[in-house]
C-alpha cells in the first residue's frame, strides 16, 4: 500500500519549523545606551528569567509535538477530508503557541500570572484535543492506517493520547488560583510526552 500522506507531512514539518523559530523573536538583548556595565548586564539577564523559562518550555513542547506528529503519521497511510482538517487544527494551534509564550514571559512574575498561565495551559488542552481528534478519525477507519497494524496497537496509541487530557485540564483549572503549580504540571506533562512518545512504536511490532 502506497503512503498518501507525504504532502501533509511535508507541509506540517514546515509549519512546525516556523512555529518553533518564532519563539526566539521574544528574546531581546538590551540597548547599549541603557546597559553599560557588566553588573547592569547581569542584572538585566537575571530579570529576563521568565522569558528564558517560557522560551525553553515552548521550544521543547513544540519539538515533542513534532516528534509525536511524526510518529502518528508513521501509522497513517491514507488521508481523507477529516484527517486533513484535524491536522490543520493541530497546525493552527501550534502556530499560536508563540502568543501565550509571550504572555507567560511578560506576566508570570507579576500579579497577572494566573491569567498568563491559564492562557498558556489552555492552548495545550486544545492541542491535546486536536491530537486525539486526528487519531480518532484515523483509527476509526483501519483502511487509513498502516497495513498490518493490530487492534491492540491501535488501542495502545489511543490510550496514550487520552492519558494526558485530564492532566492538562487539571493544570488549566488550577492555574487561576495556583499558577506556579499549574505550570509545574505542564512541565511534568512535557516530560511525560517525551517519554511516552516512544510507546507509539508498539504499533510497528
Amino acid at each position: 500500500m502506497e503512503k498518501e500522506t507525504g504532502r501533509i507531512e511535508g507541509f506540517s514539518d514546515g509549519v512546525f519549523a516556523i512555529a518553533i523559530t518564532l519563539l526566539v523573536l521574544d528574546l531581546h538583548a538590551p540597548e547599549i545606551g541603557i546597559v553599560k556595565t557588566s553588573s547592569e548586564l547581569l542584572t538585566f539577564l537575571k530579570s529576563e528569567w521568565t522569558t528564558y523559562l517560557a522560551f525553553t518550555l515552548s521550544f521543547f513542547s513544540i519539538f515533542i509535538m513534532w516528534v509525536n506528529h511524526h510518529k502518528i503519521f508513521k501509522q497513517i497511510y491514507s488521508r481523507n477530508t477529516g484527517i486533513m482538517f484535524a491536522n490543520g487544527l493541530i497546525l493552527f494551534l501550534v502556530s499560536a503557541v508563540s502568543y501565550p509564550t509571550a504572555l507567560l514571559a511578560r506576566f508570570f512574575d507579576g500579579e497577572a500570572s494566573n491569567i498568563a498561565v491559564a492562557v498558556y495551559t489552555g492552548i495545550f488542552v486544545l492541542i491535546n484535543i486536536s491530537y486525539n481528534l486526528l487519531w480518532f478519525i484515523a483509527s476509526h477507519n483501519k483502511k487509513l492506517l498502516r497495513p498490518g497494524i493490530t487492534d491492540s496497537a491501535i488501542k495502545k496509541i489511543t490510550n496514550n493520547y487520552l492519558y494526558g487530557f485530564p492532566t492538562y485540564l487539571i493544570a488549566f483549572g488550577i492555574s487561576f488560583k495556583f499558577p506556579t503549580i499549574a505550570l509545574a504540571i505542564n512541565m511534568m506533562l512535557l516530560i511525560f510526552w517525551a517519554v511516552s512518545s516512544g510507546k507509539i512504536k508498539v504499533a510497528q511490532e
